[in-house]
Parts: structure tokens; C-alpha cells; sequence
């Protein structure tokens, strides 16, 4: 099993840095960010299982960052804050917050409410095999692997377009909900990333990459995995 990946957000680098420390030194994989900017473009690249935030950062407000990340995907999200008002966490926990730590609070506490919403992920989806012409998809296992038993690597973006699509066969996936699925919710215009990485899985995986059979194009709206 891969270890959980935490991105942390907040603004003050000696907090930053005990909390890596900590969370690094029980085997967890770690992420930070100073702003809401900069944390908002860590979670679309670097896809973390948990998100540790504080509302207290100088470019956006915590809460606009929690509103934009559950525009796009359902991270869990632990608010780290100094506000001490009821309201705050009120608003936190409505904006899509899984829970509230206020400031200052004991490493232990905070380590195990991360521990809790790790617990509280759901399972993963059912479907894990799939064929794509001569090649068989693990998509638990991230395995492309053809039948004279080649394996076919793929890199991190196309197993994200990869598995969207393959986990819901049939359906038209719109350019937008790739984008954001991929890269995150300011990506939503960029369609000419989905042909390069379309035409990148198509030549690695389709027996005929001009005349596919399984990624299939639905022009001007999106594309559609073909079991």
C-alpha cells in the first residue's frame, strides 16, 4: 500500500516545518504550501489523500480555498485555524470541512484526527480490470500489461484520464470534468492537453492509434471509453 499523502497549508514556515517532520517521521508522505494559491495548485498536481489547512493565509481566504477545492474533489480537508469563533468553524465544517483543530493544539490530537479521516475514505470503486486491445488494465494496481506479457508504462497524467474513463464505460466524459480531474479547477479550457494525452494513450495501448476502438473522440464535447 502506498503511503497517505498530506498537503499542508500555512503560512508560517516554522509550523510548516514541525509539522513535516512529524508526519514525515511516521511514514506519511508530505506536501506544503505557504498560500492558497500555491495549495490549490499542489492538490491538482500532486493529488493528496488528506489536505491540512489554515484559514489565516495572506493571498486567499481559507474558506475560498475550501470552496474551491469541493468544487472539483472530494479530498478530505482537516481546517487548521487561530479564529476562535463558532462561527468560523460553522462555516468551515459548511463549506465542505471534515473537521476543525484550532490553534495552538497538541501534535497528538492533530495526528489523530488526521488518522480518523484517513479511517472515514471510502474503498475503492469495484471495477479494476479492464482490456484495451491485446492489453490488459489493472487500475488498483496502475498495471498495463500486454498478452505476450510486456508491460506498457504510463505516466501519472495519463492513468488519471485513463481511469476516469474506464471507470465509467459508455459514458461521455466532458472536456471540462477531464480537466479539472486532471488538473484542477483553473484547467477548464485547456482542451488541446486532452488530445496530446489522448493521442499518447492511444499509441501506447490501441492496436490501431488512428482508427481506435476504445478512447474514443466525441468531437467538440469530450471523449468515451468503448469496453
Amino acid at each position: 500500500m502506498s503511503p497517505v499523502r498530506v498537503l499542508i497549508v500555512d503560512d508560517e514556515p516554522q509550523l510548516l516545518r514541525a509539522l513535516r517532520i512529524n508526519l514525515q517521521a511516521r511514514q506519511y508522505e508530505v506536501v506544503t504550501a505557504g498560500d492558497g494559491t500555491t495549495a490549490l495548485q499542489a492538490a491538482a498536481a500532486e493529488h493528496p489523500d488528506v489536505v491540512v489547512l489554515d484559514l489565516g493565509l495572506p493571498d486567499l481566504d481559507g474558506i475560498e480555498v475550501l470552496r474551491t477545492l469541493r468544487a472539483w474533489t472530494p479530498v478530505p480537508v482537516l481546517v487548521l485555524s487561530g479564529r476562535l469563533g463558532s462561527s468560523e468553524k460553522v462555516a468551515a465544517l459548511d463549506a465542505g470541512a471534515d473537521d476543525y483543530v484550532t490553534k495552538p493544539f497538541n501534535i497528538d490530537e492533530l495526528l489523530a484526527r488526521i488518522r480518523s479521516i484517513i479511517r472515514r475514505r471510502p474503498e475503492p470503486e469495484a471495477v479494476s480490470i479492464v482490456h484495451i486491445g491485446d492489453y490488459a488494465i489493472d487500475l488498483v494496481a496502475h498495471d498495463a500489461r500486454h498478452a505476450d506479457g510486456h508491460r506498457q508504462h504510463l505516466t501519472r497524467t495519463e492513468w488519471r484520464i485513463l481511469e476516469l474513463l474506464a471507470r465509467n464505460p459508455g459514458k461521455l466524459i466532458g472536456h471540462r470534468e477531464l480537466l479539472q480531474h486532471v488538473w484542477g479547477p483553473t484547467y477548464h479550457d485547456q482542451t488541446h492537453y486532452l488530445r496530446q494525452y489522448m493521442g499518447q494513450l492511444r499509441r501506447k495501448l490501441e492496436p490501431e492509434p488512428a482508427r481506435p476502438r476504445h478512447l474514443l473522440t466525441e468531437p467538440a464535447m469530450g471523449y468515451r471509453f468503448q469496453p
